[in-house]
C-alpha cells in the first residue's frame, strides 16, 4: 500500500505491475484505489501521475461515499428503530434482575440491571456480534458449496468493524465481514460473502471477476442495491 498527500487529503492506493505501456487508475465502489503500472515505471513517476489525477480520484470517492455503510446517530432509548436481518424492530429498554437482549413481539428488548446509554449500547453490540458470528459462519459454509468446482477454501472468517467496507479478503484465504451486515437481509449478506469469495479467485474488479460473480450469484445487483438503500436509510 502506497499513498500521496493532496492538500489536506491522503490518497492511499494499491499498486500492481503488468506488461502494459500506460498507467491505469481504478477507483472501486468501496473507495479503494488500485493502480496497474508498467513494469519499468518508478514509484516516484507513478506518484506524480496519481497527484495529477488526484482531483478526479477524490471526486470518484465522494460519489461512492453515498453508498458506503452508514450508521445513524443512536441514543439507545426506547422507541428507536433498529434492524436485524432486514427487519425493523422497536427498541425497548427495561430494568431487571439480569442483563440480556432478546427479540420479542416485534421488539428488541434490552434488559439491564443498571440501564444507561453506554450499557444498552454495549449490550446491543455484543448481541449483534454473537448473532453475526453464527449467521456469517453458516452463510459462508453455504456459499462455498457454489465453489466446489474451484475447490475454494476459506482459512479464516473474521468479523471486524470497517468504516468504508462491507467485506474484504486476504490472499491467504481470510474473509473479513463488517458486523453491521447482520442488520441486512440474509440475501444481502450472502451477496457480500460471494463477492469476497470471487475475489479469492480474481483479486481485481475486472470483467472476468464480474462474470464469475454473475455465474455464482445471478441476482447480485438486486441484493447489492437493496443493501445500499437499506443501510443508507439507517
Amino acid at each position: 500500500m502506497h499513498s500521496i498527500k493532496y492538500g489536506t487529503k491522503t490518497i492511499a492506493f494499491q499498486l500492481e505491475r503488468s506488461p502494459r505501456k500506460t498507467l491505469a487508475i481504478e477507483v472501486h465502489p468501496d473507495s479503494s484505489v488500485q493502480l496497474i503500472a508498467p513494469e519499468g515505471s518508478s514509484l516516484e513517476d507513478i506518484k506524480l501521475k496519481v497527484e495529477k489525477r488526484a482531483k478526479w480520484i477524490l471526486k470518484q470517492q465522494d460519489y461512492f461515499e453515498q453508498f458506503l455503510p452508514h450508521s445513524p446517530i443512536r441514543e439507545y432509548v426506547s422507541g428507536e428503530t433498529h434492524y436485524y436481518l432486514g427487519k425493523r424492530y422497536v427498541l425497548k429498554v427495561t430494568q431487571g434482575n439480569e442483563n440480556n437482549v432478546k427479540l420479542s413481539g416485534g421488539q428488541l428488548v434490552v434488559t439491564q440491571m443498571q440501564p444507561s446509554q453506554v450499557n444498552v449500547k454495549t449490550a446491543l453490540a455484543a448481541w449483534y456480534y454473537t448473532h453475526a458470528k453464527k449467521k456469517f459462519t453458516s452463510l459462508t459454509g453455504q456459499a462455498l458449496l457454489k465453489f466446489k468446482q474451484e475447490d475454494l477454501t476459506v482459512h479464516a472468517l473474521e468479523i471486524c468493524r470497517m468504516k468504508n467496507r462491507w467485506g474484504s479478503c486476504t490472499p491467504k484465504g481470510k474473509i473479513i465481514l463488517n458486523p453491521e451486515l447482520i442488520k441486512a437481509p440474509s440475501k444481502c449478506i450472502e451477496y457480500v460473502i460471494i463477492h469476497e469469495l470471487c475475489h479469492l479467485i480474481i483479486p481485481n474488479h475486472t470483467p472476468a471477476f464480474y462474470a464469475l460473480l454473475e455465474e455464482k450469484y445471478p441476482d447480485w445487483k438486486k441484493w447489492k442495491i437493496k443493501l445500499e438503500r437499506l443501510m443508507a436509510s439507517g
